[in-house]
């Protein structure tokens, strides 16, 4: 099995955006009035599901999420964080949620991307393991709340996280140096994921 190369610059946004997606899935179950387990449960779905996934379809078996204990630590914590202190959370503005949820999915899809590089899959389908990395957990967290995933109806979302993704591989293939090239990706993501927020972009809707 193709071994990944070291990468301390995307571990630590792997690990922020595993806390920050954790928070988020903590908070779900908070709304959709779960308990404690089921608080972990989707905690642990919505940080490490889309990267369970990437990991699984390009061959990076045992997922990275299982065999470093640490992804399942952080997620907890974050789910621990959402559940017992709630009412704090609540008090967030939902601008700062929805920023911290940008900075998430744009660090997620960076990371997926390269991975799969990595792993010498196609620059194509290492640009959908991106966005599969990206949106990936918060599909399975809707889908456990039985709904229709957010990505699927609401916003730029998906799209951001492929536009990242792009970014990356195409300076990679064009063997620009990695950290401004994964931190241009993840500004790619980032800024077209809020830019849609504030001026209310969709994709086109079937009438």
């Amino acid at each position: 099995m193709l071994k990944p190369k070291a990468n301390t610059l995307l571990l630590v946004v792997d690990f922020a955006g595993t806390f920050v997606f954790a928070i988020e899935g903590g908070m779900a179950a908070a709304a959709g009035h779960l308990d404690l387990l089921g608080a972990m449960v989707l905690a642990f779905a919505t940080a490490l599901g889309g990267g369970i996934i990437r990991d699984v379809l390009i061959g990076a078996i045992p997922p990275n999420s299982i065999r470093n204990w640490r992804y399942g630590a952080i997620a907890f914590a974050g789910a621990a964080t959402a559940f017992f202190f709630h009412s704090f959370v609540q008090e967030v503005p939902a601008s700062v949620l929805v920023l911290l949820d940008a900075a998430g999915l744009s660090l997620f899809a960076v990371a997926g991307a390269e991975k799969a590089l990595e792993f010498e899959i196609h620059p194509f389908i290492a640009i959908l393991m991106g966005g599969i990395t990206g949106v990936g957990g918060g599909t399975v967290r809707d889908l456990l709340l039985a709904q229709v995933p957010t990505v699927l109806r609401a916003d730029v979302y998906a799209t951001a996280a492929l536009a990242g993704a792009a970014a990356v591989v195409l300076g990679l293939k064009l063997k620009l140096p990695r950290t401004p090239v994964v931190v241009a990706g993840a500004v790619v993501c980032f800024l077209l994921r809020m830019v849609s927020v504030w001026l209310h972009w969709n994709l086109p809707k079937a009438s």
